[in-house]
């Protein structure tokens, strides 16, 4: 609830300050394009509506960030993150006048504040003032956008626009000030009559200086003010981590016999920054994403339950009961933990994701290819020839197996390793192996055909295909990491595609996965054959040419 009423209030008020800046930008237009989209400007956010909306959610998005900065075991954060409460905090005294001396003096004395009267006092009586409002320009689009960003990085089309919106976020400023220096000259021009500037002051109702001088004291009042109650917020929070110390100290075991003790009721993924462990977190602590995720071990019976917002966010990435959020969870006890994700995890980690990902045993169909005889092929080739001609088979065979429903899992030297039925069932995956089989031989011959010119022999493959349980998840390291399947059943579709050359056969087929796919295959020879690690034999079918294979039954 707290994150969604700051993200909300910080969305409004940046809907504030574009329409603004995108009002500043006519002044590139004309004076008078400036001062009619100021009219507009002004009756919209200035209808009590919108002035409760638009105030409210100021008073609320302060509050909200003096209560992140009390809650943070640290202030150390990522540069991102610094460079926008840096940017918060520079707000209130640049923004402090602008406010006083528009909205207030309008409401309070009756000042007409067009653009006419704000830029002559700004470029005429104290250009001062028109640096500070260009600053200001700067720091609260700065602020914005960097909290934009923040919440969109995790969402899985942000990478697609993202260079959009970083020209967006230069040209709106740039469009902005641009207008502003555009109408200055224009003031600047007028302002040679000196009766000019004295009909702009009259029209515009300008306050007596007694109340100028006020609205001085007030906008110093405000802006001590404000660091006065950041300053409160610092030692309230100081006081806070003393107290929680008292209170016990409890210890972390990390993987490695690594130990860090911290203070009762501290959060995973701040004991791990505190005991200087690297630990991924792409949102910075705010439970949006799952990268900062940890699987608990002995302890965790202690540990308090997840929030509905925890639990939400482990559900879209379907996490076991084990694993918790280490952001969201408060240690209470000596516990271990085991983070889940690399410290370099980027947004995408932080994507909704199957929950077998994270290990699942399932039925499956798994088939495995081998090109024949190609070593000797390519011995009097040259290295670009070998690679091209292996390129168009890979491109050939890949194909083939996606377009049948399949999920590509390696290529292994000049083999294949492909993985069906993981989210559609072994029924279906039986039948889309099938399918790819007999895909992969009608590719194989078009590609022949390409590269007759090419090849002194056509190539040849073999093709094993066999169903069963095989643990499924993504596996490996870094770069490496990806999708794959392990297990007896995977071994067993391996041993079929070697036997491809002992029967001089381009598919052999296991009778389990024939069976799964709800196809006859009597008419094709039937063998008997020991596979390591099954005490009873295996029955095979062999085809000469999967292209012979009758076409799947159902939907594939």
């Amino acid at each position: 609830m707290v994150r969604r009423l700051r993200l909300i209030s910080g969305l409004v008020l940046f809907g504030y300050v574009l329409t603004h800046l995108l009002n500043h930008a006519l002044g590139l237009i004309s004076f008078d394009a400036l001062e009619a989209g100021g009219a507009v400007f002004t009756a919209f956010w200035r209808s009590w509506p919108l002035t409760i909306l638009l105030y409210g959610a100021l008073l609320v998005h302060l509050a909200l960030a003096l209560v992140a900065i009390f809650a943070r075991e640290r202030l150390m954060m990522e540069p991102a993150e610094a460079l926008r409460y840096l940017m918060g905090v520079l707000i209130v005294p640049l923004a402090a006048l602008h406010v006083l001396g528009t909205r207030f003096t309008h409401a309070v004395y009756g000042v007409d504040d067009s653009y006419l009267y704000i830029v002559t006092v700004q470029v005429v009586f104290d250009v001062t003032i028109a640096i500070q409002q260009a600053a200001l320009v700067v720091v609260v689009w700065l602020h914005g956008c960097i909290g934009l960003h923040l919440w969109l990085r995790l969402k899985p089309w942000y990478g697609r626009i993202a260079s959009t919106a970083l020209a967006l976020a230069v040209f709106v400023p740039t469009l902005a000030l641009g207008g502003f220096l555009s109408a200055a000259r224009e003031v600047l021009r007028l302002a040679e009559d000196p009766d000019w500037v004295g009909e702009v002051l009259r029209q515009a109702n300008i306050p007596s200086p007694e109340a100028i001088a006020e609205i001085g004291l007030l906008r110093d009042g405000l802006v001590i003010g404000f660091f006065a109650l950041l300053a409160l917020t610092l030692l309230a929070r100081l006081l806070w981590r003393i107290w929680k110390r008292r209170r016990g100290m409890v210890r972390l075991t990390y993987p490695g016999d690594r130990r860090v003790t911290v203070a009762k009721g501290t959060t995973v993924l701040d004991a791990s920054r505190l005991g200087g462990i690297a630990h991924a977190s792409v949102c910075g602590g705010r439970g949006r994403c799952s990268t900062c995720r940890v699987r608990v071990g002995r302890g965790g019976a202690m540990l308090p339950p997840p929030s509905g917002e925890e639990r939400r966010v482990l559900a879209r990435v379907g996490a076991a009961p084990n694993v918790r959020l280490a952001c969201q969870t408060s240690v209470l006890a000596d516990c271990e933990v085991t983070p889940m994700l690399p410290p370099a995890s980027g947004p995408r980690a932080a994507r909704p994701r199957p929950g077998y990902l994270q290990g699942d045993e399932r039925e499956i169909a798994i088939l495995f290819a081998d090109l024949r005889g190609f070593t000797t092929l390519s011995e009097d080739r040259l290295p670009y020839d070998v690679v091209f001609i292996l390129n168009r088979y890979f491109t050939a065979m890949g194909t083939a197996v996606e377009d049948a429903g399949g999920r590509i899992d390696k290529f292994i030297g000049d083999g294949v390793m492909a993985l069906f039925g993981i989210e559609k069932g072994i029924a279906a995956g039986s039948r889309n192996a099938m399918e790819a089989a007999r895909l992969m031989a009608r590719s194989l011959d078009e590609l022949n055909r390409s590269l007759a010119s090419d090849l002194e022999q056509p190539l040849r493959i073999g093709i094993g295909l066999h169903s069963g349980a095989a643990i499924v998840g993504e596996m490996g390291y870094g770069r490496a990491t990806s999708v794959t399947a392990i297990g007896d059943a995977v071994n067993t579709a391996s041993r079929l595609e070697a036997l491809t050359k002992d029967y001089a056969a381009q598919l052999i087929v296991s009778a389990p996965l024939a069976a799964h796919a709800g196809l006859d295959l009597s008419t094709f020879p039937k063998h008997q054959i020991d596979v390591r690690g099954r005490s009873a034999p295996l029955d095979i079918h062999v085809l000469a040419d999967a292209q012979m294979l009758p076409p799947p039954a159902g939907d594939s």
